[in-house]
């Protein structure tokens, strides 16, 4: 195998990757852009599981769709987990210092 070859399969990869979701809060409230984002897991979540719902029933058209959408709707729970714990953290130290 080349060099050009791998650089191919990559470049055939690339345009399923998923968008990238902003970083700065739109209107400028960090509660506003959190709740954003947890509607945006939740709809993942949902569609993953309207997609396990489909495959239980026959009815979904790829095996391999079906495992990618619930590989992202795991890895994007994981990271809402992530910066909930992290906030809380934070919130307890901050309440932790001394006056």
């Amino acid at each position: 195998m080349t060099v050009e070859a791998i650089g191919a399969v990559a470049a055939v990869a690339a345009p399923q990757a998923a968008p990238v979701a902003a970083v700065a809060p739109p209107d400028g409230s960090f509660g506003n852009w959190f709740a954003g984002e947890l509607n945006a897991v939740n709809a993942t979540l949902v569609r993953a599981d309207e997609g396990v719902r489909q495959l239980a029933a026959g009815e979904a058209t790829s095996l391999h769709e079906v495992m990618i959408q619930l590989e992202e709707a795991k890895m994007s729970f994981q990271l809402l987990a992530q910066v909930r714990n992290r906030l809380l953290e934070a919130y307890q130290d901050v309440m932790r210092t001394q006056v």
